[in-house]
């Protein structure tokens, strides 16, 4: 039976190309993560702040990098692109941005994004967010992108409201962290137009 609605983003849009690198206001780069970054994740995932909204941990450097390996060949998959946020002159990793579950043909996708703990506070996680945004529904076409965060995590809701993503709703009980279980809220942007 046939669908009567066209895919939104053919298949094949994320791996028939070269994942990109988008640059970001501030000195700033989008990048391709390389296994190069595996002590900044390893580093990254002791950071309690960092532990407390995450269901994992990185135990070494090596688990890290396994963690890159796949974060690179989810672009290929086309199922999720990850993006290490880093400093344009200096290449360090300061922060990670990605797009998760990404449906093509409904052209729909979830963002997620943690910034080091020497990178908080400056702006970072927006800028990164609002160019990761324009990326999906200019280049890529996507319609929508969700985002969703524990409702005691504050730091997070800010980089949503700001950036556009609008309130949309709780999902009660929603994602078990180490504390137990957390409800989500859920801010959404829908390409315009």
């Amino acid at each position: 039976m046939p669908f009567m609605v066209p895919d939104v983003v053919a298949a094949g849009a994320l791996a028939q190309q070269e994942q990109p690198v988008i640059p970001v206001p501030g000195g700033m780069v989008l990048r391709p993560w390389s296994p190069d970054d595996a002590p900044a994740v390893y580093e990254a995932f002791q950071d309690p702040v960092i532990q407390r909204w995450h269901a994992r941990e990185a135990d070494s450097v090596d688990e890290a990098r396994g963690w890159i390996d796949g974060w690179r060949k989810a672009w290929s998959d086309e199922r999720d692109a990850h993006w290490a946020i880093a400093d344009a002159t200096t290449d360090a990793v300061v922060g990670r941005i990605s797009l998760r579950l990404i449906v093509l043909a409904d052209g729909q996708a979830e963002v997620a994004y943690w910034t080091m703990p020497s990178a908080r506070g400056r702006g970072i996680a927006p800028r990164a967010l609002t160019a990761l945004t324009d990326w999906a529904f200019g280049e890529l076409g996507l319609h929508r992108l969700e985002l969703t965060h524990a409702t005691a995590n504050e730091a997070s809701c800010r980089v949503a409201l700001k950036t556009g993503f609008a309130p949309e709703g709780t999902k009660r009980s929603a994602v078990l962290h180490t504390d137990g279980w957390h409800d989500m809220h859920l801010h959404a942007r829908v390409q315009e137009g």
